[in-house]
């Protein structure tokens, strides 16, 4: 018997030398997905922001971007395929059943599931929503394939597989995830982690009805009231054009208010890093970063925030960025577009006023709208 040990694998072979031939039952599969999430007629932006980034990965795939789009039968089912058009799709599967009216995770897996497993998509994107991370995560365990969560980057390697990329150890580490041998390769990302892509008015597609056989007496969840978002107190923090937030800066739980003022004068919202909702001293739906709110504002001014990686994924899509920082060497002023080397306590009231004296309430509208 020989006591030669296998060779180890040469240093820099990475993913490459790990990946296996994929399996024949798989490679008949092929195009992008996007599930279009739609709540009571209204699509939720962030399946437009994913319509955007699967155009790139189609494109450079050569092959088809579709969306499903499932609901009650009705005229909503045909502006979602439309709006989905506009938005860079080229055909829609729709699936039209009363079941489907508001979501449930039983119907939605059941349907969104079937649809796949005839029509075989290489790639399926789902918004990390609510809805969306409840969903994916039923059905890509109903598929038996992998599912990568709250996605920043999406992008297609040499091979063409689907490199999805996330925040990992905390936030600390960025890291690039592959489904090597199964497919579809899912994954899920927040809203405003992709940016919005632009309208194209006009533009058409085809929609393939597919039919799945669904009856209210087998589900069994029931809806007993419906409460939307915009009737509750819930932050709309994602979709600002303004933001201020402040962080362990402000040194003290009663300094948070410097940055309430300086957002009420420019009509914006305003958050906070992690530590300032651990330590108690803001509520956890004003969280921005990794585990918080992505946000995409035209201007983000952050008072008194370090900056780490869990910060910074949440903010780096921002137009203007203008950190407020005592120490020179914080990591935010490495992404941020301007910053103020000072303490933001001292600092903030004074901002406050000039904006105070600068601006009208028909700018402050504009600059928030």
């Amino acid at each position: 018997m020989s006591d030669a040990k296998p060779a180890a694998p040469a240093a820099g072979a990475g993913r490459a030398s790990m990946k296996k031939e994929l399996p024949e039952r798989f490679r008949n599969h092929k195009h992008v997905w996007v599930f279009i999430e739609m709540e009571r007629g209204v699509v939720h932006p962030v399946s437009f922001e994913l319509l955007g980034q699967g155009r790139k990965l189609a494109d450079k795939l050569g092959v088809e971007l579709a969306g499903v789009v499932m609901g009650a039968p009705g005229p909503d089912i045909l502006h979602a395929c439309q709006e989905s058009f506009a938005y860079g799709a080229d055909l829609c599967y729709t699936i039209e059943n009363p079941v489907l009216a508001d979501y449930r995770n039983e119907p939605y897996s059941k349907a969104l599931t079937a649809v796949v497993e005839a029509h075989k998509p290489e790639i399926l994107l789902l918004g990390a929503t609510t809805l969306g991370r409840d969903l994916a995560g039923s059905v890509a365990t109903t598929l038996l394939t992998g599912l990568t969560a709250d996605c920043t980057e999406l992008n297609v390697d040499d091979d063409k597989s689907l490199a999805a990329t996330r925040p990992t150890f905390g936030g600390s580490l960025l890291c690039t995830i592959y489904t090597l041998n199964f497919r579809p390769q899912m994954a899920t990302a927040r809203p405003r982690a992709m940016p919005m892509p632009e309208r194209q008015e006009g533009r058409e597609g085809r929609i393939v009805p597919f039919a799945v056989d669904l009856h209210e007496q087998d589900i069994i969840t029931k809806i007993l009231s419906f409460i939307p978002d915009r009737d509750s107190n819930k932050t709309n923090l994602a979709f600002a054009d303004v933001v201020v937030a402040g962080g362990m800066g402000l040194q003290g739980p009663e300094n948070f208010q410097l940055v309430k003022n300086l957002a009420a004068v420019l009509g914006a919202e305003y958050g906070c890093s992690r530590p300032l909702v651990q330590k108690g001293w803001v509520p956890s739906d004003r969280q921005i970063g990794q585990t918080g709110k992505t946000i995409r504002p035209k201007l983000y001014i952050a008072a008194g925030i370090s900056g780490a990686i869990q910060h910074r994924v949440g903010v780096e899509g921002a137009d203007l960025i203008v950190a407020i920082n005592t120490d020179k060497n914080a990591p935010i002023y490495d992404f941020a577009h301007l910053g103020i080397v000072t303490d933001a306590v001292r600092f903030l009231p004074a901002l406050t006023e000039a904006f105070r004296k600068r601006l009208s309430p028909h700018t402050r509208d504009r600059m928030a709208g």
